[in-house]
């Protein structure tokens, strides 16, 4: 189970972010002293001191830093995006030094690059798992679920809400993604499709939300957890919402040139960080998934947990933990096939039910 790794301790890499910030703190409580690491010297000496732990200093664009920086450590949370442009250089330093990776990322084309890796990661000892925060666990862990109700499922729908508003970094994420779409997976294949390609309404347990398509990492993810080849993910979105979502069909290409793009990453900037903690402490979210067969037999399940960047800090320093416990597996990994469906459930919070079978 356990894979060849360097060392014994954690490295945070992008401590000082918003979601770093969680993750450091949820880490300590958790009995942890891990390693800071980023590439601002002056904001991470500055937690380093605040919580009395170590600070690596490191650009990722700096090969031997990184490496020096990954030194003893067993497993790097990884928390600087936009991963599209940061997980590479990250997984290139774990499997040159011998460190299990986990990013929170939810972009579908870095869980792609990395299942891509698989067997170079294998043949090192080490284990790739991006997506261990809200994306992609507790819909990860929901799909793998369903899939053990109904083995011979053809069709997974995934939905999800509970909204705390963005941080900056998944903020500029989604502004540097905006002309691209979305996507669905069709016969085990990465289909894109426009923006808000669907909608439906769903029961998410407390009430009927609308809800439309959107390119989330379970599009990717949920293939390689159950092999079922039909998926859609689904966030809740009013109807005028929807209308403005599907506007992107027509001016994405406006918005992803150069001066559309400075303009919205300023405006990112000069806005709060991320949900404040009173926001994010009394926010819900709640997942909704549904399985099919050939034959039309259904099987439903809901599952409620802490909001997204609260629930990420917890899962990535739960899996961080295990892997610390031996429990990874060299190559590349989603939480439910690191951690088993059942993973999500060992988060104070998180509940799960079935709804038919």
């Amino acid at each position: 189970m356990g894979g060849r790794v360097s060392g014994t301790q954690v490295l945070i890499y992008g401590a000082n972010g918003y979601t770093g910030r969680l993750v450091i703190t949820e880490a300590v409580e958790q009995g942890l002293r891990p390693i800071l690491s980023g590439r601002n010297a002056a904001e991470l000496q500055a937690l380093g001191t605040e919580h009395q732990l170590e600070v690596r200093v490191a650009p990722l664009d700096d090969a031997a830093a990184l490496d020096r920086a990954l030194e003893s450590c067993a497993v790097v949370i990884h928390c600087a995006g936009p991963f599209s442009r940061t997980a590479q250089p990250m997984a290139d330093a774990c499997l040159r030094t011998g460190t299990h990776y986990l990013d929170i990322t939810g972009e579908i084309s870095v869980f792609e690059t990395m299942a891509a890796r698989s067997k170079e990661a294998a043949a090192k000892g080490v284990m790739l798992l991006p997506g261990a925060g809200f994306d992609v666990v507790p819909s990860d862990c929901l799909a793998a679920f369903l899939k053990e109700q109904l083995p011979g499922a053809t069709r997974l729908t995934l939905a999800f809400t509970g909204g705390v508003g963005l941080s900056r970094g998944t903020a500029t994420t989604m502004t540097e993604n905006i002309a691209e779409g979305g996507a669905v997976r069709r016969g085990g294949k990465i289909v894109r499709v426009p923006a808000a390609f669907h909608e439906r309404d769903i029961d998410f347990g407390d009430k009927v939300r609308h809800a439309v398509t959107i390119p989330w990492g379970d599009v990717s993810t949920a293939w390689y957890s159950t092999r079922i080849p039909d998926i859609e993910v689904y966030t809740a979105a009013s109807k005028g919402t929807a209308r403005g979502m599907k506007m992107t069909r027509y001016i994405g290409w406006l918005l992803a040139t150069a001066p559309a793009q400075r303009f919205l990453k300023g405006r990112i900037r000069s806005g709060a960080a991320g949900p404040s903690e009173s926001t994010r402490r009394t926010a819900v979210a709640r997942l909704w998934g549904e399985v099919a067969d050939a034959t039309g037999k259904t099987v439903r399940a809901r599952l409620q947990a802490p909001d997204g960047y609260t629930l990420t800090a917890c899962t990535a320093v739960a899996a961080a933990k295990k892997v610390l416990g031996g429990f990874a597996r060299p190559g590349f990994q989603t939480p439910s096939l690191a951690f088993g469906s059942g993973f999500i459930l060992e988060i104070p919070g998180c509940t799960r039910e079935l709804l038919s079978q």
